[in-house]
């Protein structure tokens, strides 16, 4: 459908708006697209996919949420559609930090390229090294990899990157949050200088900037950030904690969670640890709850979610990290067990439910520690968030955390009732004084005392014999006196007294 076709009558003025007709695919693309139910592109989309075809390098900073899986597969699959792949040498690269975002990608491929005769193969940890080498000697014109995993392969000598047309290097501000730049950097050097490089991020900080330097040729800018603003079919509240212990945070959690009707839900932990403790506590509180992160082996994270979509879970306590990038269509609500770290993560989580117009709610939990994160939050999607009341939670001892200098209703209550009792013991203690007699300025009588007369002092008393202190005491005898007298024998011996032996005595 041509762009002139698609402008209303009524309003010429108005710029047409792009389908994917106008960007070039081929017919067994667009037929894919199609028959997935879409028909307008993001604006990433429609600004990546014509400079892609071209064979430019792209500098994508988009968030995710925002389509630009779509903005490089599309193209890729036509670019593969002319050319053959040689065993252990893929003809396209495609890097993700997570396992599950590279499971995503690859169901992107299946879902658009099925018109198309291509082969891929998936790179992640979890999975037995002998399925993905039987892959890789058949020859794949897709690979799509975490670093970790493709190093591994590439070291064991099964695989080679010479032959890398395309390559893709997606969530790269999260690879470095992970630690995967360096080895990046390296997979850089394995590819050819002359391959088309796609490179997406939502940030873009000084380590994200140097990689895009060095290895991309001149670049074509895309930005396509998501506003930071929430869906309007999401009711967000935030439930107030007295304080910080962990046991009142799974209360409310367990509390906020059958409150209303909860369909299913996404529980968003900021640690691993956490994530493993609040599932266990739902597990025991009879709740159908499981947990998914990056420590867990592939084969069950795989299972929990398709449980999760399938609806046979009804909760999944998930991390950042793990859930980054998920599609789970169909999300009745988002629980936040503590505020994100980064308030664009907040936007990002609680875009999880009320999809596709329907209607979705979210609960944060906050306590006194996480009034910063919850200012940072409000800054950032420019309204105050509602506070909820659930039952079984008790009151938070700072209330609303907004309030000015953040202490809060309840606190600034409990300071007036304890000025009030201070006001009141300061006018017991004056009324007081003023029932005490006052001070008489007439003059006093005064009586004379006569003194009894005062004992004899000590020198009156008789006084000791001066006769020395070492004669009045008994002294030890001598040690000359200790000694036995001597024998008319002879004398004695010293250490045998009277039992010295006679052929020891001296001889007369």
């Amino acid at each position: 459908m041509s762009s002139e076709n698609s402008a209303p009558e009524s309003a010429p003025e108005t710029q047409p708006q792009i389908t994917f007709d106008d960007l070039g695919l081929s017919e067994a693309t667009l037929r894919a697209v199609k028959e997935s139910g879409y028909n307008t592109p993001t604006p990433i989309q429609a600004a990546a996919i014509p400079e892609v075809l071209k064979g430019r390098d792209i500098l994508g900073i988009a968030q995710t949420g925002t389509g630009k899986t779509a903005a490089f597969t599309l193209p890729m699959i036509d670019i593969l559609a002319a050319g053959r792949a040689r065993a252990r040498m893929p003809r396209t690269l495609i890097l993700e930090p997570t396992r599950e975002l590279a499971a995503q990608v690859a169901e992107g491929f299946d879902k658009y390229g099925k018109y198309q005769k291509l082969t891929k193969a998936l790179l992640i940890g979890g999975v037995s090294f002998g399925d993905q080498d039987a892959l890789l000697a058949r020859g794949v014109d897709v690979l799509i990899a975490t670093p970790g995993r493709l190093l591994d392969h590439f070291e064991r000598g099964k695989l080679l990157l010479t032959g890398v047309q395309v390559m893709v290097v997606d969530e790269a501000d999260r690879m470095l949050d992970m630690g995967f730049i360096p080895d990046i950097e390296r997979i850089f050097k394995l590819t050819p200088f002359t391959r088309q490089t796609l490179f997406f991020s939502a940030t873009m900080p000084p380590e994200i900037t140097r990689l895009t330097e060095a290895f991309l040729s001149s670049p074509k800018r895309i930005e396509a950030t998501r506003p930071a603003t929430t869906a309007s079919t999401i009711t967000q509240r935030v439930i107030m904690l007295p304080g910080g212990d962990p046991r009142t945070r799974r209360a409310a959690l367990r509390a906020a969670m059958t409150s209303e009707n909860v369909r299913n839900g996404i529980i968003f932990c900021n640690r691993k640890t956490d994530v493993d403790v609040v599932a266990l506590s739902l597990k025991r509180h009879g709740f159908n709850a499981s947990p998914i992160h990056g420590d867990l082996d592939q084969s069950l994270r795989t299972k929990t979610l398709d449980r999760f979509r399938s609806g046979d879970l009804q909760f999944l306590i998930a991390s950042d990290v793990a859930a980054r990038g998920l599609d789970v269509p169909d999300v009745s609500h988002v629980f936040n067990y503590e505020p994100p770290r980064s308030p664009d993560d907040y936007v990002h989580r609680i875009g999880r439910t009320g999809r596709a117009g329907k209607q979705g709610a979210s609960f944060t939990l906050v306590g006194p520690a996480d009034k910063k994160s919850l200012d940072q939050i409000e800054k950032l999607t420019g309204k105050p968030i509602e506070i909820a009341t659930i039952e079984g939670v008790p009151e938070a001892a700072l209330g609303d955390p907004r309030d000015s200098g953040g202490r809060g209703r309840r606190a600034q209550e409990l300071k007036q009732e304890h000025s009030k009792r201070i006001g009141e013991k300061k006018q017991r203690f004056v009324k007081r004084d003023e029932d005490r007699p006052t001070a008489s300025t007439e003059p006093v009588e005064r009586t004379e005392v006569k003194s009894e007369p005062r004992p004899e002092k000590h020198e009156d008393r008789p006084r000791r014999d001066d006769a020395p202190r070492r004669e009045q005491r008994s002294e030890p005898p001598r040690r000359e006196e200790r000694r036995p007298p001597r024998d008319e024998n002879g004398p004695s011996v010293t250490g045998f007294g009277d039992s010295t032996p006679a052929f020891l005595r001296p001889k007369k």
